[in-house]
């Protein structure tokens, strides 16, 4: 029996990786995005079409799951505390505003357009106004929007969407029928758990955590940091289900108080592969627990009510990016991006009718309506792009590939350029990549071919080749780097000499202790170019000049090293009045 059981499983994991293949092979290459050939793989062989993997989805969702919570965890690891406080306005303002209207507007929506009885539209209603975590935020990472004030918003909402888990969970226990005496905590109780349980969390990832990370790193067991990560992950989550909360808010909670570790570089690279194929099987589940047989019953109402509830969350969301004062194609990205139902939306419509204030047949209806929503977004983000993106914006550029080059860019301005064009001459294959798209672009003109990618992520880094570089130069501008990230470049490309371009002292403080096989501040050697031609017009010989030239090095480097030690810019400032000006910059 064993060994059939066996035999069962491993031949449904053989039918769901092959279809998965294939669609998202298949829906790839026409532009139309993973998440949508994942969704049509499992309504292929889930047991509405073919039955060919056995099972309707339901016991493989709940595992699967954990993929949004591994996203919602490498989210965090972006997100420093200092940058989390300052998204609060978005996300207590554009975030209450997004989830209350759009949540009213299908409600009314639905009471006035479906006649179902007031407190029906409030539990369906009120879900609806959620958009789908799993599917947004890999569509920002994937175009490198994540980091933008775009971006930034659209997270700043899904991350509220997840904070609104609580009052909506509440408002669907009170409407519910069947009583109340086994409904859980009360509000105000579920309120304070959660203000228990964030502190919690904040306190073990301080005296905790980052202990327990420093002990690994120092063993040098790479692979306890994939456990030690995954642990972290599960009981951050396993805490916030234990009091009904989300458990991908847990997870990302972790995330964030370990964003400004030394260790975040290196957990985002060990957790990313479990998260891409975790959020696979995800939408594999959705997919395969698509009810088409409740679609053929009444094709109209569920193709209308999925056409309404895209018009309407679009309409809501746009006008808040107006009121906001973005430009309305950002506005309408916004809301096209944001436009689907969400993954929330199944488990809030079960619980409607666990407490008998939906039938079986409504619940089947909205899964289905909320998954075709989430099958619109592809679409949509793909045939509005030309109105979106503007004219002369359509084309697509290339993320980052091995191609066997020596030497990986990242940054391709005034500095990158010239660093390329050296090496190059010097018989030299290089990789360049950039995340400005108009520099790409510029440079696409001249026929030099630049990748678009975030060169400050591990995994792109991955992606490039740095597995097989013998140079990664870093020649990005601004203070962007850090100590940490460098380490972990360091370790995980150890046959790679780390090259850094800083952008000052303070850079250069920062990046203590050094991490990298060479740097160079940013318009230092060109000042030291220009000094030695204004001596040169004023007649000193050039022996003389490559005298004060060593001595102004040496002075500088024990300056710095001073600097650096004690941790002061304004180290040894006690000056005579004959000494040469003080270098602050």
């Amino acid at each position: 029996m064993g060994h059939e059981g066996g035999g069962s499983l491993i031949g449904q994991m053989l039918v769901l990786l092959a279809a998965a293949l294939v669609c998202v092979l298949v829906f790839r290459k026409l532009g139309l995005g993973a998440t949508l050939g994942y969704l049509v793989a499992g309504a292929v062989v889930g047991p509405q079409v073919t039955g060919l993997a056995g099972g309707d989805g339901a016991d493989m969702i709940g595992f699967a799951e954990f993929g949004i919570v591994l996203l919602l965890f490498i989210v965090g690891l972006e997100l420093e505390p200092r940058r989390l406080w300052r998204l609060k306005s978005a996300i207590f303002g554009l975030g209450l505003a997004q989830v209350a209207l759009c949540g009213l507007a299908m409600v009314a929506v639905i009471w006035l357009a479906a006649a179902f009885p007031l407190a029906a539209a409030l539990a369906i209603g009120l879900p609806l106004g959620l958009s789908s975590t799993a599917q947004v935020l890999p569509m920002l990472q994937s175009s490198g929007r994540l980091r933008t004030p775009f971006g930034e918003r659209a997270f700043s909402i899904l991350l509220f969407q997840d904070l609104s888990i609580i009052p909506l969970i509440t408002i669907v226990t009170a409407l519910s029928v069947t009583g109340g005496e086994d409904t859980g905590p009360g509000g105000w109780v579920l309120a304070a758990q959660t203000v228990g349980a964030i502190g919690g969390l904040v306190l073990a990832g301080r005296f905790l955590l980052r202990p327990l990370f420093g002990l690994i790193g120092r063993l040098g067991e790479r692979e306890m940091f994939v456990v030690a990560g995954l642990f972290t992950v599960v009981a951050s989550a396993a805490l916030m289900e234990s009091i009904g909360l989300s458990t991908a808010l847990g997870a990302f909670i972790a995330g964030v108080m370990l964003a400004d570790t030394p260790y975040r570089h290196e957990l985002e690279a060990d957790i990313e592969p479990f998260r891409s194929i975790l959020l696979g099987l995800f939408f594999l589940s959705v997919g395969m627990m698509l009810d088409l047989s409740a679609i053929a019953r009444e094709p109209a109402f569920v193709i209308g009510m999925a056409a309404a509830l895209v018009a309407v969350k679009t309409a809501v969301i746009f006008g808040l990016g107006m009121l906001l004062r973005m430009g309305w194609r950002a506005a309408l990205a916004l809301g096209l991006l944001l436009s689907q139902g969400g993954e929330f939306g199944f488990v809030l419509f079960t619980q409607a009718f666990t407490g008998g204030i939906i039938d079986a047949e409504t619940n089947s209806l909205f899964g289905a309506i909320v998954t075709l929503s989430m099958a619109t977004t592809p679409f949509l983000m793909m045939v509005t792009r030309r109105i979106r993106s503007g004219p002369g914006d359509t084309r697509t550029r290339e993320g980052p590939q091995p191609d066997g080059a020596s030497a990986l860019i990242i940054g391709y301005g005034r500095f990158g350029q010239t660093v390329g064009q050296i090496l190059t001459l010097a018989g030299i294959r290089i990789s360049l990549i950039d995340r400005k798209v108009d520099q790409i672009d510029v440079a696409d003109e001249f026929g030099t071919r630049v990748h678009y990618g975030d060169g400050l992520r591990m995994d792109v880094l991955r992606q490039a080749g740095a597995a097989e570089a013998s140079l990664i130069c870093f020649c990005i501008d601004g203070n962007q780097l850090s100590s940490e990230f460098l380490a972990s470049v360091g370790d995980a490309f150890p046959d790679a000499a780390v090259m850094v371009r800083a952008f000052d002292r303070r850079s250069v403080m920062a990046l203590s202790p050094p991490r990298y096989r060479f740097l160079v501040r940013e318009v230092r050697e060109s000042a030291i170019a220009m000094a030695r031609a204004a001596l040169d017009c004023v007649a000193v010989n050039e022996s003389e000049i490559d005298t004060l030239e060593a001595k102004f090095r040496e002075n500088d480097r024990q300056w710095l090293a001073n600097q650096i030690a004690k941790g002061d810019l304004h180290a040894d400032n006690g000056r005579s009045a004959s000494a040469p000006p003080a270098i602050t910059e």
